[in-house]
């Protein structure tokens, strides 16, 4: 049998082990970090001077001093000092600071990213899959120069905001 489990390492209480209660209290004091997880900031490669017991952050690419070698894991401060959990691909982690979601890809956190196929208001569709690109107006006996420009306006902002190519 493992001595931990497979996605964050939380450590098993195994047979025979002296001081159960230690390994106990590890492995809760992780999961309080991870359950529902909110990072105090963005990913930052120093750790903070004065942190209170509870306060997570993200190690950054490249971090320092107590998170050295810990890069993009999730450090959670407790009375006996830093906590790390490596993050796996999906976690998500609210940044307090930003208000924003980090989403861990597996490579990098991923800022503000939702992935989905169709965005659902009020039971209504009212964002699907990317289509394909429309032309501009164009030919015609009647050329109305005020509708053309407002339709190449529509285009263009359909364009901006990702819903067509």
């Amino acid at each position: 049998m493992p001595d931990a489990t497979p996605r964050f390492a939380l450590p098993f209480i195994l047979p025979g082990q002296a001081q159960k209660e230690l390994f106990h209290n590890e492995a809760i004091v992780i999961a309080d970090a991870l359950i529902h997880a909110a990072a105090e900031a963005a990913p930052i490669p120093d750790p903070p001077s004065d942190p209170e017991p509870g306060q997570c952050w993200i190690a950054a690419a490249g971090a320092t001093g107590a998170w050295a070698g810990r890069d993009q894991a999730l450090a959670v401060w407790t009375e006996s000092g830093w906590r790390f959990a490596t993050p796996v691909p999906g976690m998500s982690v609210w940044n307090k600071e930003t208000g924003i979601w980090l989403v861990w890809s597996g490579a990098s956190w991923r800022a503000g990213e939702v992935p989905a196929t169709k965005l659902m208001i009020g039971g209504q569709q009212v964002v699907g899959p990317r289509q394909p690109s429309v032309p501009s107006p164009s030919g015609g006996t009647t050329i109305d120069l005020e509708a053309r420009s407002a339709v190449d306006a529509l285009i263009v902002a359909l364009r901006s905001h990702g819903l067509i190519d």
